[in-house]
């Protein structure tokens, strides 16, 4: 778990977070959703570790960041997985060299222990056989199955997307969102997605922060964002013809 308490970040004299306080609970898809602006993205990098908050708290499993010796952060950066927006998969690395990137980096693992489990992960994600492709050969579904793949070599405790479904159709955001939740399910981690997408919001948003001016404004999860009074969360997920329908025929209980 991931508890967040009082959480403000400046720069120079913009404030992006004014005391954001959350949880992001273990073993469910835990969604952050906003407009452009509402300081989703520098949460997120907060959370990761990339950007220093002046003043709150973030807990990894009970303890404070800001009490971790240097050992403890960077046994718990080892702990984290990450998908990103565009892939960030090494053009000229295979796909079986992107996957085991982390394992040679963060691990002791021998060569073959490291190919059994890229073994393993590729095929939890229903990649066989393209291991010796290059990143430009397969199609871009399958390199953010490569990037989760690369994500969860290293058995995270915990995992955070960022867009993960960019740039994708709608079928294929579907399968991604499905198969960020069965790993969270399956694995027990702790999932942080930072996304505008939302189909993933009434398809996996089991727990769902909306920020709004870097305030957290609601929270709650997909079954009772259709009952909610915000008008600013309102207008924000139902932007849409569909999904303002969608809200209409849940309230009248269609």
């Amino acid at each position: 778990m991931i508890k967040v308490t009082d959480l403000h970040k400046s720069f120079d004299d913009l404030d992006v977070l004014t005391g954001v306080n959350a949880e992001f609970e273990k073993g469910k898809t835990n969604l952050i959703i906003g407009q452009s602006g509402s300081g989703k993205t520098v949460f997120l990098k907060c959370l990761l570790g990339l950007l220093v908050p002046d003043s709150g708290s973030i807990e990894y499993n009970g303890k404070a960041y800001r009490h971790f010796s240097k050992d403890e952060k960077r046994e718990i950066s080892k702990q984290m997985g990450m998908v990103f927006q565009g892939g960030a998969l090494f053009d000229s690395m295979t796909v079986e060299e992107n996957v085991m990137f982390p394992l040679k980096m963060l691990t002791t693992m021998s060569k073959q222990e490291m190919k059994d489990r890229v073994e393993e992960v590729l095929d939890r994600v229903n990649l066989r056989e393209t291991n010796h492709k290059l990143p430009s050969e397969i199609s871009g579904g399958m390199q953010k199955r490569v990037s989760i793949a690369r994500a969860i070599v290293n058995k995270p405790n915990f995992l955070f997307c960022d867009e993960p479904n960019s740039g994708l159709d709608p079928r294929t955001a579907s399968v991604i969102d499905n198969l960020i939740q069965e790993i969270t399910h399956e694995n027990d981690i702790t999932t942080v997605i930072n996304t505008h997408d939302m189909n993933s919001v009434f398809e996996i948003g089991e727990k769902i922060i909306y920020l709004e001016n870097g305030v957290k404004a609601w929270e709650g999860n997909k079954d009772n964002i259709y009952k909610t009074e915000n008008k600013k969360l309102i207008d924000f997920v139902y932007a849409s013809n569909l999904f303002q329908k969608v809200r209409v025929a849940q309230r009248e209980g269609l």
